[in-house]
Order: structure tokens, then C-alpha cells, then sequence
């Protein structure tokens, strides 16, 4: 049997809040549809960060009126806080929601307070509330930030970012996301925590989110895939990284190029369910809506997969 993986494509979330200039609601629309068009069945559409801090969603609500519902496909929304749950389910009652919701902590003091402008025991507190007010209408999943390394606090115990998983399970998340925030993780490493994570969790789906800062992305996702992990985050262009606002980390902040993961896993066998041909044009697209050449090498090179070693 063919090896398979799924890839949550997150362009119109975590590739747009670094961006300065705000995307019109039209065009996040229809790139969140020529995403489903190429065959992702999960998709980071928006998030329901305050306008103030994070202005590039402040049209949350419209872009999930306006994007097409699809058998298999699901958007999901970032929730910093239980304002933003209470918002997903205002949009849920009026048929528009998201099927998933994300809820963030951080593995460290400092970017805790950077990124959410709260301590580490007062998020977990939101997420509790966050996770009560859900009830159960949407399949959650917990993120688990700076999970491989801190900007401010250098290294991070693995054992810490493992009861951020087990917290995370207890309240009955579907899935959880390590997230490489700025890019320090290596394949040793990776490895290290996907295995430990794996066995102390048999059956939770542990998704890999790795940002390309240091070039080493893509060696992740696959020392990732060695360790077991089936479930992938990454945004076409490798573009993404902190809000434009809250400022943090240096050199390219993006996520793993979604064009190039597709093309390393197809080459190796591993199935992700996209079609090259749909892919390339939405990597178009994503350029076209952003004005400029982004960072896939795939995109440069040809979509042409490569034979499977």
C-alpha cells in the first residue's frame, strides 16, 4: 500500500498575518477555494484575533461566509482566547463556521507573553474555557508553539512541551501541532519528540509545523515522517511567520513551502492527495495575490515529479 499523509494548507492564516499589506476578502476567498480545488481536505482559512493586534483577519467572518463548502473539506480558524471562541460559534449558529478550531499555548514564559500577552498559567486557564465553550461542535486542535526552541529563552525542555500534549489530550483535542515557531528544530530532535510523543499518545494525531528560517524545514518534515507522524502543516510560498505586529525572530520567517514538501513526498512514494497541476496554480495564485516571486524552489524548478526511488 501506497504511504499517505495529509497536509493542512496555511497559507490564508499563518502565511498572511506576516504580511503588512491586507488581502482583499475576495481574493482570500478565492484562493481558499482554488485550495480545495488542488485537493486539500484541511485548510487554515483565518483567524479570530482581535483586529487591533493581528489586522490581516479582520474579515473572519466574511471570508468564511464566502468560501465554498465541499464533502471532505475542512477550514479551520486560529482562537487565541474564549472572545474568539464565542466568535466561531456566533458563525457556526449562521451556518458559516469553521469545522476546526485552533488553541494556542506556548512551550515558554517569554513567548507566551510576547505572542499572547499572557503568562503560561493564564493561557492554559483560556484554554480550559476555550475547550468547555467549544462543546464538542468542532474538532480541535491544540498547538503547542516554540515547541523545539524559544527566541528569548534559547532551548526547551522536550518533558515541558510533553505535558503541554498530555493537557492538551485531557481536554479532548483531536489532534495536537508542534510548531517549530522560528525555525531551530533538527531532524535529531524532531525525531526525538515525534517518537517520544508517538508512543506516550498511540493514536493522537501529532501534526508537524515547521517554519524554513534556517533552511531546514523540509529535513524535519521528513525525519518527522520517519518517526511516524502522518499530518503536516505548510503553506505554499513558505510564507507565514510571527503577526506583522508582534515582532519576533529574523531572516525568513515562513512555513515549509507547501509546493516542495508536496513534491519530496510524491517522489518518495508518499500519497498526499494533491494534484501537481492544481498545485501549481495555486502557487500562481498566491503570488499573484501577494505581488512578488515567493520562496518554493519547486515553483521555480517545474512541478514534474520526480520518479519514486
Amino acid at each position: 500500500m501506497t504511504d499517505m499523509v495529509t497536509i493542512c494548507e496555511c497559507f490564508a492564516r499563518d502565511g498572511l498575518q506576516h504580511e503588512p499589506t491586507f488581502v482583499p476578502t475576495a481574493d482570500k476567498i478565492a484562493l481558499l477555494d482554488t485550495f480545495a480545488d488542488a485537493g486539500f481536505r484541511r485548510i487554515e482559512a483565518t483567524s479570530y484575533s482581535h483586529p487591533k493586534w493581528v489586522p490581516a483577519f479582520a474579515d473572519a467572518r466574511e471570508v468564511l461566509e464566502g468560501v465554498t463548502r465541499r464533502p471532505g473539506v475542512a477550514f479551520k480558524a486560529t482562537c487565541p482566547n474564549p472572545r474568539a471562541v464565542e466568535r466561531a460559534l456566533a458563525d457556526l449558529d449562521r451556518g458559516s463556521g469553521a469545522e476546526e478550531l485552533s488553541l494556542l499555548v506556548s512551550a515558554s514564559e517569554s513567548h507566551t507573553q510576547k505572542n499572547l500577552r499572557s503568562t503560561r498559567a493564564q493561557q492554559w486557564e483560556r484554554v480550559e474555557e476555550m475547550a468547555a465553550l467549544a462543546a464538542g461542535r468542532f474538532r480541535l486542535v491544540g498547538v503547542v508553539s516554540v515547541a523545539f526552541g524559544c527566541p528569548f529563552e534559547g532551548q526547551v525542555d522536550p518533558g515541558r512541551v510533553a505535558d503541554d500534549v498530555a493537557r492538551f489530550v485531557d481536554l479532548g483535542a483531536d489532534a495536537v501541532t508542534l510548531g517549530d515557531t522560528t525555525g531551530v528544530a533538527t531532524p535529531r530532535t524532531v525525531a526525538a519528540l515525534f517518537d517520544r510523543l508517538g508512543r506516550a499518545h498511540p493514536g493522537l494525531a501529532l501534526i508537524a509545523h515547521f517554519h524554513n528560517t534556517r533552511g531546514t524545514a523540509v529535513a524535519n518534515a521528513v525525519a518527522a515522517l520517519e518517526a511516524g507522524c502522518r499530518h503536516f502543516d505548510s503553506a505554499l510560498g513558505g510564507v507565514g511567520g510571527h503577526p506583522s505586529k508582534i515582532g519576533y525572530g529574523a531572516g525568513l520567517t515562513g512555513n515549509v513551502c507547501t509546493e516542495d514538501l508536496v513534491s519530496l513526498f510524491e517522489s518518495m512514494g508518499v500519497d498526499t492527495g494533491i494534484d501537481p497541476e492544481a498545485l501549481a496554480t495555486a502557487s500562481r495564485a498566491c503570488e499573484a495575490a501577494l505581488g512578488r516571486p515567493l520562496h518554493s524552489m519547486v515553483a521555480r524548478a517545474g512541478f514534474q515529479p520526480s520518479a519514486a526511488a
